[in-house]
């Protein structure tokens, strides 16, 4: 949560400006000589060489450095690593071990690898091509010759965005890389973000600037906010072969920074320019050549996800404003008799005594009050969360007892200022400290404050961890040397008196129909007028750093777009010192990782043998390691709603696959018809959470009646998924393949695809058309394939008709339909080609739904043929014990005899029986049907049938409960035939 502060008087301490005096700066870069390279000597793996200045410095927003290293490794087949940096190694690099790399090879890819480094020496400059094809267009190239000529003028009367000059520029706080990129290419990815253009970033009209710098803010449009990640996904499509490939390029480092693509006026070129506030250029490159290699080739580098308990994917209920234990309770009691699954339940602040982490009130939340209600939750089947914000309160005087800032004072574990003392801002309980995560000491004080907190009486099963940015409600140190009795939020809190919630979704009218949400009142649609959303203002403008004791840490001479007024605003100050002396300026982006890192390992000691279950807020490269994100303080607004869908494709190319948004909207007031199609959304989405803000309609699924059936029909078709997800979970965590997909991952050379971003796919195999507008009962949606791919509706298995025919013909052209889509409903289909394992009795928990029998879904290509695979294990287990995987395939013999075939290996024991198999695309009644040699009678209860309407055949197998002897064992294999 985020709060706007202005003109209260928080600011105590001025920022100390550390250096008497800086290098006078040209801030101007045409003048900048580049670098000329030399002592060139080839290693087993690559390269290393010299680079010098190759001139007079400009001195541009700082100092340039006079010698650098660049080392090229050729480190996979797939993999090339570009690694530029001072001789001296002063500027800041990220440690291998904060971010691990992988060991060195082993064996030489120089001659063998997909990538091909090639350089000028003077000017340098480097270009990156495809061995395959050295003369298609390079991937990375940064010759001036490939470039657009300069001075190109600047965009959107932003005089910083103006380009001056592409040599290379290498400054201790200021670094510049240019490189060319094919006219209004497909560039994913550089996030956190969410952009006006969609999931395809705008390269050729307004252009992007994406600004690293985490950011506590209610997820604004086209501006930084909570996370960094500078890794770019590009698909490049030959219009001439009709065939396409993507390559990706990640810049590992943890500088502040502008990402600008741009195509320049009149210009055939486009282009992205990296511009750093330090650190190095410590580029990787990765050769693809789909979508999914490349997102997997990032994960091998920096780490594949942390394994999902199975309970994780279940549904899961918070707000800000159950006041206290009944209110929460309540919740339980209100879902279980709505028959409305719920997994998990959570508490936000309101948890707190005076808002301090690692608490409970003595009186609304009682510490054994609240041990009897979790275990009860635990009896049940069901898990809790309690929310822990990054920031620890000091205490007020001798009397306040709190350990955890005591101990952590006393072990000298919290960030300090330049002068060696405590570092203290602002946030909900007043004044507080910062863990340093670079302190030795700081994890087992973090371990031992949970360890305490959980032995209090809250037996948290998972972790949300909140306000990591880190954020701070003040500038500076501002309460040092201030009266630390002030425990009080320095603003109102929503809801309060003078701070009512008033904001509505587009097009609800509650002047005239009042605060219900109702989609109507007395038979008349609430739903009249547009422009209601939220609108929220921003604040606009036109080792490392320790190193250098003229560095101008506080106000560096190049400003990036940061959307705050300075890089010290509503965060720690870019001062606030680490241990060993690192500055806060060269890793304020990496807090938040480092901080679900600690907690990752916390919760593995305090639940040995079980996976962690980690949801947070501000994120970097390898958070996914540690923990999955929600997509912040979004709005109650369908303009939201289909953002979302970016932010979890955005979070499948970082390796960060278990993502979902706060749904129904958590600020402003949700209505039904919102809330309705929001819940239906993201049972389709890896994380799955309600919640929204203190003071706001409450937004419970059961609050409608509508609401309450769209989610019990969306959840139940979630949890009949369960294997599925699970499996792409799996899949995840072992070859970093993302489970969610953008349309043209699937499908990559068709170019009506590449900006598709109101659906998505579920892995392969499931297209999600979801309703993202108001007050509509149909949705147009493309189906990929151009005809080629038969698409059947999820729900009742009938072949979508599409503009262009029935789905079954060949086609060059886009495949269209216009789905019906009542309220409650939201448009599901299945792919052609392909098998997947259900559960067939979904429950109300996960665990009870696992303890039930499985069934198979077929869906038949044209040529009767089909395949699958499904990842079976504990669902808990950590590190991941015995596994089973299962392997479907469907083909047709030479005299028409089709079969199913289904294929089991590995230690794990399934007990559950496979009970039914519903085929699609059988086009006449078998004659015959066969499991495992013995035929089976034509009967709807125990045997088989079959559905002319939707070409269907349903083989029931034992009487379906799946226990005992009743059902396919899929510990073994089994042959099922129809002729």
């Amino acid at each position: 949560m985020m709060w706007t502060i202005c003109g209260l008087g928080l600011f105590g301490l001025a920022l100390a400006q550390e250096s008497s005096g800086t290098t006078d700066t040209s801030r101007d870069v045409s003048n900048c000589p580049g670098y000329v390279l030399d002592n060139l000597e080839e290693t087993p793996n690559g390269l290393s060489a010299s680079l010098t200045l190759a001139g007079p410095a400009c001195n541009a927003f700082g100092t340039d450095i006079t010698n650098l290293t660049i080392e090229v490794t050729y480190e996979t087949q797939t993999r090339l690593h570009v690694n530029i940096f001072d001789t001296a190694n002063k500027q800041y690099t990220i440690p291998e071990d904060i971010i691990a790399r992988p060991a060195p090879p082993q064996e030489s890819f120089v001659n063998s690898s997909d990538l091909l480094f090639s350089f000028d020496s003077s000017p340098f400059a480097f270009w990156i091509t495809r061995r395959s094809e050295p003369d298609a267009a390079p991937i990375f190239d940064t010759r001036l010759a490939s470039l657009p000529t300069t001075p190109i003028p600047s965009v959107n009367d932003d005089n910083s965005t103006a380009l001056d000059g592409f040599a290379l520029v290498f400054e201790d706080e200021y670094l510049q890389l240019t490189s060319a990129l094919p006219l209004d290419t497909n560039i994913y990815g550089l996030g956190e973000y969410i952009a006006s253009s969609g999931f395809r970033r705008d390269v050729a009209n307004k252009g992007s600037i994406q600004t690293m710098w985490a950011r506590d803010i209610q997820d604004p449009t086209d501006q930084n906010m909570y996370g960094s990640h500078p890794f770019y996904l590009e698909h490049r499509f030959n219009e001439s072969t009709n065939t396409s490939q993507s390559h990706g390029v990640f810049l590992l480092s943890a500088a502040g920074s502008d990402v600008l693509l741009q195509t320049p006026p009149n210009s055939n070129t486009s282009l992205i320019q990296y511009r750093n506030l330090g650190g190095t250029l410590d580029f990787y490159f990765f050769s693809g050549p789909s979508s999914k290699s490349v997102v997997e080739q990032y994960g091998e580098l920096i780490g594949f996800p942390a394994w999902v308990p199975a309970w994780g994917f279940g549904f899961q209920l918070c707000r800000w404003g159950y006041l206290n234990i009944n209110d929460t309770m309540d919740q339980v009691i209100n879902m279980r008799a709505a028959g409305i699954p719920l997994e998990v339940m959570w508490n936000d602040i309101d948890l707190y005594h005076a808002f301090r982490d690692f608490t409970s009130d003595p009186v609304s939340f009682n510490g054994d009050e609240m041990r009897a209600f979790i275990r009860e939750l635990a009896a049940n089947n069901q898990k809790y969360i309690p929310i822990l914000d990054a920031a620890v309160p000091v205490t007020v005087n001798d009397t306040d007892v709190y350990d955890p800032y005591t101990v952590g004072s006393e072990r000298g574990v919290f960030v300090k200022n330049p002068d060696g003392s405590e570092y203290i801002g602002q946030v909900w309980p007043g004044y507080t400290v910062f863990p340093d995560w670079f302190h030795n000491d700081t994890e087992q004080w973090w371990f031992e404050a949970m360890t305490n907190w959980s032995n209090g009486g809250i037996e948290f099963s998972g972790i949300w961890l909140d306000m990591n940015e880190v954020s701070s409600f003040c500038e500076g140190s501002c309460g040092t040397g201030a009266n630390l009795s002030n425990t009080s939020p320095p603003f109102l809190l929503p809801g309060d008196a003078g701070a009512e919630i008033t904001t509505w979704p587009e097009c609800y009218d509650a002047e005239r129909f009042g605060n219900s949400g109702n989609i109507t009142i007395s038979g008349t649609s609430t739903c009249t007028t547009q422009s209601q959303g939220v609108e929220l203002e921003f604040v606009s403008r036109g080792l490392g750093a320790a190193e250098y004791s003229e560095v101008n840490v506080v106000d560096p001479a190049y400003a990036i777009h940061n959307g705050f007024p300075s890089l010290s605003n509503h965060t720690l100050a870019t001062n606030g010192t680490h241990a060993n002396g690192v500055l806060e300026f060269d890793v304020h982006n990496m807090f938040g990782m480092m901080e679900e890192k600690a907690t990752h390992r916390a919760l593995q000691k305090m639940h040995p043998g079980k996976r962690p279950f980690i949801i947070a807020r501000s994120t970097f490269p390898s958070s996914g390691k540690w923990a999955g994100h929600w997509l912040g303080d979004n709005s109650a607004t369908w303009e939201y709603m289909y953002q979302s869908i970016q932010g979890v494709l955005q979070f499948q190319l970082f390796q960060i696959p278990l993502v979902g948004a706060d749904t129904c909207g958590f600020m402003g007031n949700t209505d039904e018809e919102l809330c309705n199609r929001w819940m239906q959304l993201s049972a389709f989405t890896p994380f799955y959470r309600n919640h929204n803000q203190r003071g706001a309609l409450s937004q419970e699924p059961y609050r409608w009646d509508s609401v309450a059936e769209a989610s019990r029909i969306a959840i139940k078709a979630r949890y009949e998924l369960l294997p599925y997800w699970y499996t792409l979970f799996a899949n995840a965590s072992t070859r970093g393949t993302p489970p969610v997909r953008a349309l043209f991952f699937e499908f990559p050379n068709e170019p009506e695809l590449f900006a598709v971003d109101r659906q998505f796919l579920v892995g392969s195999d499931i297209l999600v058309t979801p309703v993202l507008e108001q007050n509509v009962t149909s949705v147009e949606g493309i189906f990929p394939g151009r005809g080629n791919v038969i698409w059947r509706d999820f729900w009742t298995h009938e072949v979508v008709s599409s503009s262009n025919g029935n789905g079954t013909g060949t086609s060059t052209a886009t495949q269209k339909a216009t789905l019906s889509a009542p309220i409650s409903h939201i448009p599901v289909h299945i792919r052609s080609g392909s098998v997947i394992l259900m559960h067939a009795q979904p429950a109300y928990t996960i665990e009870e739904t696992r303890a039930g029998p499985y069934t198979l879904l077929v869906s038949l290509d044209s040529d009767g043929a089909a395949m699958g695979d499904a990842y079976v294990d504990d669902g808990i287990s950590d590190p991941v014990g015995e596994s089973r995987v299962l392997r479907f395939s469907v083909g047709v013999s030479n005299n028409g005899t089709s079969t199913l075939r289904i294929n089991s290996e590995g230690e794990f024991e399934i007990e559950q029986k496979l009970v039914n198999v519903t085929v699609l695309g059988v086009g006449k009644v078998p004659g015959s049907v066969r499991v495992d040699g013995e035929e089976v009678s034509r009967n709807t209860g125990t045997g088989w049938s079959w559905k002319e309407a939707t070409e269907e055949l349903i083989v029931q197998i034992g009487n379906g409960n799946g226990n005992g002897t009743n059902g396919i064992d899929l510990n073994e294999e089994h042959v099922l035939e129809w002729a």
